[in-house]
């Protein structure tokens, strides 16, 4: 009977699959937008508010640590609540977050704005890939993932560029403003089209494993953001890191103690799922990082205005955007290997080029390279992530869900702070011998970080030969 039941569901959701993405997908858009959209007005800010740059940079730093806070929570309450319950709390969370900081009158209302921006986004990302989990079948799940994938490449690729747009024409206010009604229209679609689609248990949030999470995931966040300041020696960036690890060590022991745990380390157990959390650390560690050190380097080095940059770097944001439902139907076709592997090897491709980019270096070279490693981490991407969830049991999809999207959000923030910080490094020992080549340095700790960076994107090459299609 039950079987029936659910049959019957997923048939009358099938139909409708394109108003639900389309609602999910625009709010995770516009949260994944803002995300970058606003690091590159910080210099202006900064003056608008009369704000130090380690004090403003919090405004970026904030919404890191508030995703790496909260996602993991995010595992428990759809399981807690009905999946419509989840999706207008995340999409009110947005905009009553959006409106605040786009009227903000000082910077502690703009700061507030961010954290209740990113607290919507740490509920829509979990719930858009648990949703997609559950309406699609498994030889749909590339296609769909993929579309999910132009969406988490598109927001963060395109919001410098747009932004910078903004600002230009209008003022940084806008960069909120002109959200707004993408906002509006998901909501719109998610109130007519959404479905509850998750099974609600009565689960407990267990306030001591929120507490041990927050301090653990917010702890390592938090110690990684501020080393670029304080200095990977400051007691104040080891001690924050370790009391984060301890925290996070004993939130796991309580898990395995539970009889029902917060987040089930059960998902662990599967090795496809272990071998693709590794694989989505190492992209999105290299991703992030690369989408803030790749701008630096454009604007220092060779010295290109900020709009500029971001016209150059959108033919392969754009790109990807188009091929990313092609790419995913190939996945769904051929298996993860087919696709996954060659794009491994075209990001290993893109940092070695990277790599030898210096104060020359021609801007069609640089647009072409960045095609070329926007394909690889199109076909990488969620790629990965889809063949990671499908390795568990439908029973696992809310928790793997919560680790894969709580484990990115922190290799991103980390793959930030330590880049950004060798980068910084190399660029003043350099001064320190040649003091007036600021472009040369510049040039200089760039390469060093892009190598660093192909040697982690040689290993996902190697880690993508032991991949395969879950029975």
């Amino acid at each position: 009977m039950n079987t029936q039941i659910n049959s019957d569901i997923a048939a009358k959701q099938q139909v409708k699959t394109g108003p639900i993405m389309a609602s999910l997908l625009v709010a995770g858009f516009v949260g994944l937008f803002s995300e970058t959209a606003l690091n590159i007005a910080l210099g202006d800010l900064s003056k608008v508010f009369h704000a130090s740059a380690t004090t403003i940079q919090w405004l970026a730093t904030a919404y890191f640590l508030t995703l790496g806070i909260l996602v993991p929570v995010t595992g428990i309450l759809m399981q807690k609540y009905t999946t419509r319950q989840m999706f207008l709390t995340a999409i009110l969370l947005t905009i009553i977050g959006t409106i605040l900081a786009a009227v903000a009158p000082a910077f502690g209302f703009l700061l507030a704005g961010r954290i209740i921006q990113a607290a919507g986004l740490a509920i829509n990302l979990p719930l858009t890939q648990n949703v997609i989990f559950t309406i699609f079948p498994p030889h749909k799940r590339g296609g769909a993932m993929g579309i999910m994938g132009l969406v988490m490449l598109a927001g963060p690729a395109l919001g410098p560029t747009l932004a910078g747009l903004i600002i230009d024409t209008l003022s940084w206010h806008w960069i909120f403003w002109v959200t707004i009604p993408f906002l509006l229209f998901s909501l719109m679609f998610g109130l007519l089209y959404l479905p509850n689609v998750n099974e609600v248990r009565q689960v407990s949030i267990d306030g001591l494993s929120v507490i041990l999470s927050t301090i653990g995931f917010g702890g390592i966040v938090y110690g990684v953001s501020i080393a670029g300041d304080l200095g990977w020696t400051s007691t104040t960036v080891i001690g924050t890191i370790i009391i984060g690890l301890a925290a996070l060590l004993l939130f796991g022991l309580r898990q395995t103690k539970m009889e029902i745990p917060m987040m089930n380390l059960n998902a662990f157990r599967y090795p496809l799922f272990v071998l693709g959390v590794v694989m989505g650390f190492i992209t999105f560690f290299n991703m992030l990082s690369m989408l803030v050190i790749l701008p630096m380097y454009m604007q220092i080095a060779l010295l290109i205005a900020a709009f500029t940059t971001g016209l150059i770097l959108l033919p392969g944001s754009l790109l990807n955007c188009i091929l990313a439902p092609s790419i995913g139907r190939l996945f769904d076709k051929y298996g993860p290997k087919a696709v996954i592997t060659p794009g491994t090897i075209l990001v290993a491709i893109g940092y070695f080029i990277y790599a030898q980019f210096g104060t020359n270096t021609a801007l069609w070279m640089m647009v072409v390279t960045h095609i070329v490693m926007m394909l690889g981490v199109g076909a990488v991407l969620a790629n990965v992530q889809t063949n990671t969830l499908n390795s568990l049991p439908k029973q696992y999809y809310p928790d793997g869900i919560a680790l894969t999207q709580t484990i990115q959000q922190v290799a991103g923030a980390i793959g930030i702070a330590v880049m950004v910080s060798i980068f910084s490094a190399k660029e003043h020992s350099y001064l320190a011998v040649v003091t007036d080549e600021p472009a040369r340095a510049a040039a200089s700790g760039s390469s060093l970080v892009f190598t660093i960076s192909l040697i982690l994107a040689l290993l996902n090459v190697v880690l993508s030969l032991f991949i395969r299609m879950p029975q």
